[in-house]
């Protein structure tokens, strides 16, 4: 049933990153008795959060209920929380496990919101958080959520996923408002798989943006194509890493492909290389303004998991994204995966 909980949750935000803050945001307007609790690599906003009451990289200011803890509060933020929400990208999702496990004990339910693998081991979120908290109530995030239209309340759709649908249940009740629905799977591997190969799709779909800007053509046709490969590559290989076909299709793969595509990070990144920018140029360009391009590290993730997996066929689109930023190709021939 949509709608405010039917008692108030005690929830915690680890991580002012903007998805953290911005779904702590949501969470307290939703009523929930809601704690962000910024760790020392959160420096840079904490200044922001707690004088101006406002994020640097979003809209709006935070709700009046919602409190902002400091690195040396973390104790203090975590006591009597129902539900922790890990706001840490892939790459630093072990680190801020570790801090908040030594600090704050026992957590009873998990959310991740990241989307990506970690480095080196390629291992799912939900596993990485698994390992280092001891148990398997762990909630993976997944569909279209953009932070600044969270930060702002506008309309959303989510999916949550765990291996037991009453966890994901559980959380889910905390999420939902009349403005932000929440659907509930027990397709973990569909979930954060299509979350990392989404992120290369729309890294594919910049450069073609880029390479229109620069040509002065639409180039619209050519993207619809690839973006319906991108797709069908997708569901591809989630299914042979185990997840289903169906998810793909849903929130956590089309859904968010698109609002990626359209509008994200990746595809702002993808944009500058399709432009001519040396893809390591247009990363540090992205670092400069703030932005952490997860595509990058999956495209590479990618990659490997293809090379790996059993089952996968040719992937065209997403091997050709893969060589454009790690090998010679240039980034017009990412149009050759329109032959044949």
């Amino acid at each position: 049933m949509v709608g405010y909980p039917a008692a108030v949750t005690r929830i915690t935000v680890f991580g002012a990153g903007a998805m953290g803050t911005a779904i702590a945001m949501h969470l307290a307007r939703a009523g929930n008795d809601t704690t962000l609790w910024a760790s020392e690599f959160d420096a840079g906003a904490l200044g922001a959060l707690t004088g101006e009451r406002r994020h640097p990289a979003l809209p709006g200011h935070l709700p009046e209920s919602l409190s902002v803890m400091a690195p040396d509060e973390l104790k203090e933020a975590a006591e009597g929380a129902d539900i922790a929400v890990m706001g840490a990208h892939s790459g630093g999702a072990r680190t801020l496990a570790r801090i908040v496990a030594r600090g704050a004990g026992e957590l009873p339910l998990m959310v991740s919101l990241a989307k990506g693998l970690e480095p080196d081991t390629l291992k799912r979120m939900s596993e990485v958080y698994s390992e280092e908290i001891g148990h398997e109530r762990i909630v993976a995030v997944g569909g279209p959520g953009l932070a600044p239209e969270i930060a702002e309340g506008l309309p959303t759709s989510i999916v949550m996923s765990a291996q037991r649908l009453d966890v994901a249940e559980k959380a889910a009740r905390a999420f939902r408002s009349p403005t932000f629905r929440v659907r509930v799977t027990d397709d973990v591997a569909g979930v954060e798989y299509s979350a990392v190969a989404k992120n290369v799709a729309a890294i594919g779909i910049g450069i073609v943006d880029g390479l229109a800007k620069v040509s002065g053509q639409e180039l619209r046709n050519a993207k619809a194509a690839l973006f319906t490969q991108a797709l069908h590559e997708l569901e591809e290989l989630v299914e042979a890493l185990g997840g289903r076909a169906s998810t793909v299709r849903g929130l956590a793969g089309l859904g968010d492909t698109l609002v990626t595509s359209l509008g994200g990070r990746n595809r702002l990144f993808g944009e500058l290389v399709g432009e001519g920018q040396a893809p390591e140029a247009a990363l540090a360009t992205m670092e400069e303004r703030g932005m952490t391009v997860e595509g990058w590290d999956s495209a590479r993730d990618i990659g490997h998991l293809a090379a790996e997996t059993d089952g996968v066929g040719s992937l065209p689109f997403l091997t050709q994204v893969h060589r454009i930023l790690f090998g010679s190709s240039p980034a017009r021939s990412l149009l050759d995966c329109l032959k044949g």
